[in-house]
């Protein structure tokens, strides 16, 4: 569903707003002229030069990435094997580019991850690295670190090594492409040395779905509210829900593995950075049940909330209010570090099992020393006092940058909305009920999909959840984000 902002060709009134918000949470936004030097200068560097690689350029790795990426943190090979599979996974090696201690990696933790904006991103390295020589671009050799599974007939790991390799992607292609070719029983990109990889990967994602749920592991379906770019003729920008793709879930459920055995490699070896998201409290979900009976959505009492998140039909109306409530089951995951001891709870629950990030260096600072650890745990070598000092700052900047990203990702879509609303204050608009605090009500408006607070009179009723009232829009502020509403009465 999309909603368009606004026809008017003048985005500087939003521009101006989502750089307002970015200047708030003090988010970099320019490379200091000795870290773009120094970018460029490590651009130059000759992978095939770097001593104790392995060759794997036989391999035809592909990458699959939404349309135009440059930043392509990982290439994978999928072939059956008898009746499991084979998987070769690779990622940009940015510990053969990003010296420890220089301006690059200085930067770096100064900024912890990628921020997307509409407008803009700020990437974590300079363009030089991160959408050139460091990407796995293409008909080129590439430093990466290359996971390598066996797996069984239900995809769960046999074995797997790590190793510091050469590799060379044959192309570069697209969620759509690849749905159009498995759709298309294999017959767009018959004959290509990688084809038969597109249909591997839709088998392999659907059973290591499957696998997922009977850990007992959830994810929230669809309808992350996102703002981009409109692809017309016109300038503007558009509030839209997120819509799921099929091959998308199995190019995660790659990266998922792959974080899965790096955790267990950490795990084994007494030190490492795991990705950890406590278990939901049953009173969060016992809430929540409640939250879903009120927005029309049946529950029964055997079904587990895994288990109801999974039964839920994506397309319903009153999907958006139900998945932002479901957010609120579970706390955000956080960045654990740990030398000698591992967590009590070492488990990322929504996912149902331990995990780590490493797959998108290019994009996450932690993921670097992940690789880098790993790459050295398999190996033999035992890490140095040095690395196993810094991984708890590690930690510490991912988790602050983390949450600087979250502040932004709401931001813009604050903003959008009320640049979606400008203009049309005064109007009542259809609304649902999602909760009172404050002396406010929690709001989702049914057209725009705008989520507000909505003021209420002073001797106002108590309002059920899910209840179904109007609001009368009282202002809007572009600039900071707010729209102000207030309940008819």
């Amino acid at each position: 569903m999309t909603s368009p902002v606004s026809p008017d060709p003048d985005t500087a009134l939003i521009e101006a707003a989502f750089a307002h918000k970015r200047e708030e949470l003090a988010i970099r936004t320019t490379f200091p002229a000795e870290v773009l030097h120094a970018a460029d200068e490590a651009a130059r560097r000759d992978p095939t030069t770097a001593p104790g690689r392995v060759d794997r350029t036989g391999v035809p790795f592909v990458t699959v990435d939404p349309p135009g990426s440059r930043d392509l943190d990982q290439a994978l090979r999928i072939e059956r094997s008898g009746d499991g599979f084979r998987v070769w996974y690779a990622i940009a090696d940015v510990g053969f580019w990003v010296d420890r201690g220089g301006p690059l990696e200085a930067e770096a933790w100064l900024r912890g991850v990628t921020f997307y904006a509409p407008d803009c991103r700020q990437p974590l390295y300079p363009p030089a690295l991160s959408e050139g020589a460091a990407s796995l671009l293409p008909d080129a050799v590439k430093p990466a670190i290359v996971f390598d599974f066996a797996l069984d007939a239900r995809a769960e790991i046999v074995s797997a090594n790590i190793e510091r390799a050469l590799v060379r992607s044959r192309a570069q292609l697209t969620y759509q492409q690849v749905l159009d070719d498995v759709a298309g029983g294999g017959a767009k990109f018959r004959g290509e040395p990688w084809a038969d990889s597109l249909v591997a990967l839709k088998a392999f994602g659907e059973l290591r779905r499957e696998r997922e749920v009977e850990r007992g592991g959830v994810s929230l379906p669809i309808l992350t509210q996102h703002v981009e770019r409109a692809a017309a003729a016109r300038l503007g920008y558009e509030l839209e829900y997120e819509q799921p793709s099929a091959s998308e879930d199995w190019n995660s459920q790659v990266s998922l593995l792959t974080g899965h055995a790096a955790a267990l490699e950490m795990i084994r070896g007494k030190v490492g950075i795991l990705r950890v998201l406590p278990a939901a409290e049953e009173e969060a979900v016992r809430t929540f049940r409640r939250v879903a009976r009120a927005l029309g959505f049946p529950w029964g009492p055997a079904l587990s909330y895994a288990e109801f998140i999974r039964s839920l039909d994506v397309t319903r109306p009153a999907m958006g209010p139900l998945v932002w409530q479901a957010k609120r089951v579970s706390r955000g995951a956080d960045y654990v570090a740990f030398d000698g001891e591992v967590p009590a709870d070492p488990q990322h629950h929504a996912l149902a099992m331990v995990y780590a990030h490493c797959t998108a260096p290019l994009r996450r600072l932690a993921d670097r020393y992940v690789l880098d650890l790993v790459a050295d745990l398999h190996a033999g070598r035992a890490p140095s006092a040095e690395t196993r000092a810094v991984l708890p700052k590690v930690a510490a900047v991912m988790n602050q940058a983390e949450t600087r990203g979250s502040k932004l990702d709401r931001g813009v879509v604050d903003v959008a909305e009320a640049w979606l609303l400008r203009g049309r204050v005064g109007e009542r608009f259809n609304a649902t009920v999602l909760g009172m605090h404050d002396g406010k009500v929690e709001v989702q408006i049914d057209d725009p999909p705008v989520r507000a607070d909505a003021k209420r009179g002073e001797h106002a009723r108590w309002m059920d959840l899910g209840e179904q009232v109007e609001a009368t829009l009282t202002g809007v502020n572009v600039e900071e984000g707010k729209s102000f509403f207030e309940l008819v009465t």
